[in-house]
């Protein structure tokens, strides 16, 4: 774990850094015991009937959906290579706590991008790199019902604290943690569900009160699970 005031963080370098590094958990490991699965779904509204139309709110929520335009910046933001492809993406999160930032790697792992009779369906998902305070998880999709013309958000994970956190993370963990992470949810599809709001995706490292923490986690070159 290292420390550091906001100004003198290189977003940039802490970005290029995520390159070489893995997954920081085994999806095998993953089942019901010591494991929380969310599944959070919001109606954004309706278009007309049939496959999405063309400028309509099924298009205009996928380009929100495409660049992590919907995290509430309050609570979440993040970094990204401009014009970086979004499969295999690696992403910059800046959790944010009264008085402290958590800056943690995330990885695009899986675009879905279907459709059929009955449906639209296009998300992406991401899973937790090294050094990150939690390990998991989440899949965002935007799904069109052709016949209600219904436009759907969900977002659906598995997490856990990652079992190495420091004592007094787990502490705020059991105080905060749980409690933010469901509130980032319910933001996120509170914010999208507003028609033509984009919630700006910050592109520089801006200073900012408070302390960073940096690699909350950290464990051995090429560690998987914990």
């Amino acid at each position: 774990m290292r420390l550091s005031r906001p100004g003198r963080v290189d977003i940039g370098a802490v970005l290029r850094d995520l390159r070489g590094r893995g997954l920081n958990y085994d999806p095998a490991e993953v089942g019901p015991r010591d494991w929380i699965f969310d599944v959070h779904r919001r109606s954004l509204g309706h278009e007309g009937a049939g496959p999405p139309e063309e400028g309509g709110l099924w298009q205009r929520s996928r380009e929100v959906v495409a660049e992590y335009g919907f995290t509430p910046p309050e609570t979440v933001r993040a970094y990204y290579e401009r014009g970086s492809a979004l499969l295999g993406r690696d992403v910059l999160l800046e959790a944010r706590l009264p008085g402290l930032r958590f800056l943690m790697g995330v990885r695009v792992t899986s675009v879905r991008d279907e459709s059929n009779a009955d449906r639209t369906l296009w998300g992406w998902g991401y899973e937790t790199l090294q050094g990150h305070l939690e390990r998991g998880r989440v899949d965002y999709e935007l799904v069109k019902d052709h016949r209600s013309g219904e436009v759907g958000f969900t977002a659906r994970s598995h997490s856990q604290l990652h079992p190495r956190a420091p004592w007094w993370m787990r502490f705020g963990w059991r105080l905060v943690g749980r409690r933010t992470q469901l509130g980032f949810y319910r933001r996120a599809g509170e914010l999208l569900a507003r028609k033509g709001s984009v919630v700006e995706v910050p592109s520089g490292g801006a200073r900012r009160l408070g302390v960073i923490v940096l690699d909350p986690v950290v464990g051995r070159p090429g560690e998987r699970s914990g």
